[in-house]
């Protein structure tokens, strides 16, 4: 998804979870199980003996009144001295920023965009990074009575034309001179664009000057008091993965009801919690003096972009959790950033988590430690699994072997896991794409906490989420208080609730296209719930395949599985109309390269490794494991491996790392059809 193979995560074996020397023991953080709300189980409904709907209520009444633009400036009320942001310095530190200062530079900056003429539900929109900037100008935006359009970085002139043209933004805000200049071909087609700002030349700063002077606070006051929860918010596109990109249109009232009830569920990630030294507690009078308090805080790397970083933006905001941003994804980058911040929990990807471990497991491997590595991931998972059982009262948890085994491997590998992600690092909001059983096992293990969700920006994100102490390992969690799930007879996903959105934008319709039928939203994805009303997804409608012998077959669980592995980058399988299961599988070069010097070979161009024996029987093994997930019929007969990786700026992958299957049909003809003897 965000982050792309050629900035991976692992690429930096300097900085690698086992170089340097042992952290110092982390505190242990205790959780009051009195605090919080308590877990409502689901509610859920039955057809021919499987489970086809489950509900929970809401853990927080709807909003009636009042808008996203009205956060910054309750915090400040609240507590105006309260750091909620921190922002980057020129010297690679943090400068904090209060409740009182953020709000200040909402109001400052919602005045500059009422100077230069924007009026209420004009849309703006905004092409950068994952920077401070991006949120301040978001909630700026609103505060003039704004709909912000998010325009993802790296999208073509073409690709930006038309998000501009289709959602009639007057304004657009770059980040760089590159990112304005590159449109400029592109300004013909653009009429209705008046403004043209860019970052990178303070015009930020120049739009709050202007505002400062020629605007009165009362103006921003006016606007903000007409917005409403059914206000529209943003126009966010999606992905395009199968066709042109839809604006989808989500309201204010589709965000606070998103953030208010996952706030109140993730009570551990979004609160701030006790901690204490265990070796300064001798007694439990003794232990209830020694605690502090830590707050929560994030460091955001995910695509504004994208609704999942939105989101999680949003929720900081609301619920005044220190919120930082990291712009780079280069590996050295985002490590130190991680460092520095120290973030208690991150929203993350599942290519993220896989990289971690593969490179901790790489690394050992180099240092000449790979069983160590490998006996401590087993313990991990083993533990993490003993914990689902006991917190599901279907087993009694670690036992005293399990619980020593992971005291010993926590001072040689996971704590060097949790500080190459800051040292406080004991959550992540993991989204995107199945993480799997065993990762997900691994973190829990190793004292990571994932949050598994399933949502989509039609969603404002979350729709399911795991809860906290009540994990199934290998779902997507239960669904988001106030969502109803519901498995449609062919096996799609629907899904009702206060999030799900308005509709999508159609100017030639006159803006808003209702997209729900009967309150409920089809989501063009297969799952299925289990008896407790874990979500489990399976694969893609619209990406099943027939094959000639008419087997249905989801690509999904097969290709998500062989992403994981450390040696492949990308994977789609094909069959449509074919007689068996192939698949095209493109390499990651870092985990070959690693591979081949542990196995005493210079690393070479992917080029040469297309018919290299020893790769194909280490890729076939990989395969085989992965086709324990199907039937015989379903299972991968024949692979090739291509030369090059699919890449976002080939046209072979979304924004959010999803393949365009047709681009990649058409690239790879050749390819394909002699996996087929053509």
């Amino acid at each position: 998804m965000p982050i792309s193979s050629s900035s991976s995560f692992a690429s930096s074996s300097a900085s690698s979870p086992f170089s340097g020397p042992d952290p110092s023991p982390a505190s242990e953080f205790d959780y009051d199980p009195d605090a919080g709300p308590v877990l409502v189980e689901p509610e859920t409904r039955r057809l021919d003996g499987e489970v086809r709907e489950a509900y929970v209520p809401p853990l927080v009444p709807p909003v009636t009144h009042g808008s996203l633009a009205d956060l910054p400036f309750e915090n400040a009320g609240a507590d105006p001295g309260r750091r909620v942001l921190s922002r980057r310095d020129a010297d690679g530190g943090w400068t904090d920023v209060t409740a009182a200062q953020f709000a200040g530079q909402v109001l400052a900056l919602a005045k500059g965009l009422i100077a230069e003429g924007l009026t209420p539900g004009d849309r703006i929109a905004v092409m950068a990074r994952t920077r401070y900037e991006w949120t301040l100008l978001d909630f700026a935006a609103w505060a003039a009575g704004l709909v912000t359009v998010p325009v993802h970085p790296t999208s073509s002139p073409f690709q930006t034309r038309w998000i501009l043209q289709d959602s009639g933004a007057v304004a657009l805000m770059t980040e760089t001179v590159a990112q304005a200049a590159a449109l400029d071909p592109q300004r013909d087609h653009l009429l209705g664009l008046r403004h043209l700002w860019t970052m990178e030349q303070g015009h930020v700063d120049r739009l709050a000057e202007l505002g400062a002077t020629a605007v009165p606070d009362q103006e921003v006051a006016v606007r903000r008091g007409v917005l409403g929860p059914d206000t529209p918010a943003t126009l966010i596109y999606t992905s395009g993965a199968t066709g042109r990109p839809k604006g989808c249109a989500l309201t204010h009232g589709n965000f606070l009801t998103e953030v208010d009830n996952a706030i109140e569920l993730l009570h551990p990630v979004f609160k701030a919690r006790t901690a204490r030294t265990a070796r300064t507690a001798r007694t439990a009078r003794t232990a209830r003096t020694a605690r502090t308090s830590e707050e929560p805080s994030t460091l955001l790397f995910l695509p504004l972009s994208h609704v999942f970083g939105r989101m999680v933006a949003v929720a900081c905001v609301r619920a005044g959790v220190r919120l930082g941003h990291a712009p780079s994804l280069g590996a050295e980058d985002l490590l130190a950033d991680l460092a520095s911040f120290r973030p208690t929990f991150l929203p993350a990807i599942p290519y993220m988590l896989e990289k971690i471990h593969d490179n901790a497991r790489a690394t050992a491997e180099r240092r000449g430690r790979a069983s160590s590595f490998d006996r401590a991931a087993g313990v991990a998972r083993r533990y993490g699994e003993a914990v689902e059982a006991r917190q599901h009262g279907t087993g009694p948890g670690p036992s005293r072997f399990l619980k020593t085994a992971r005291a010993f491997h926590d001072a040689l590998v996971y704590r060097r896991i949790r500080s190459a992600l800051g040292g406080r690092l004991r959550h992540v909001i993991c989204g995107g794409s199945p993480l799997g059983r065993h990762l997900a096992a691994f973190y829990a293990g190793a004292g990571i906490d994932v949050h598994e969700g399933y949502g989509l920006t039609e969603s404002t994100g979350a729709a399911t989420v795991t809860p906290p102490q009540k994990p199934r390992l290998g779902t997507v969690g239960r669904p988001l208080p106030g969502t109803r799930v519901r498995i449609a007879a062919d096996g799609e996903i629907l899904l009702s609730g206060g999030q799900v959105f308005r509709g999508y934008w159609d100017p030639h319709a006159g803006g808003v296209v209702p997209a729900t039928y009967d309150g409920w939203f089809p989501t063009g994805d297969l799952g299925r719930l289990d008896d407790d009303g874990y979500l489990t997804i399976t694969g893609r409608k619209k990406e099943v395949l027939i094959t000639a012998g008419g087997r249905t077959v989801a690509p999904a669980p097969l290709e998500n599985r062989l992403r994981s592995h450390p040696l492949i980058s990308q994977c789609m399988v094909l069959g449509d109309g074919r007689p068996y299961v192939s698949a095209l599988i493109t390499l990651d070069m870092e985990g070959v390269t690693h591979w081949r010097l542990m196995n005493g070979e210079h690393p070479v161009p992917a080029e040469f490794l297309v018919g290299d024996p020893d790769l194909t029987a280490v890729l076939q093994r990989a395969v085989d494991e992965a086709n324990q997930l199907v039937s015989r019929p379903e299972s991968i007969r024949r692979f090739t491996v291509l030369p090059v990786d699919f890449t976002e700026q080939a046209g072979h992958l979304t924004p959010s790392m999803k393949p365009r299957r047709r681009a990649i049909m058409r690239d790879f003809a050749r390819e394909v059809e002699g996996l087929y003897g053509g």
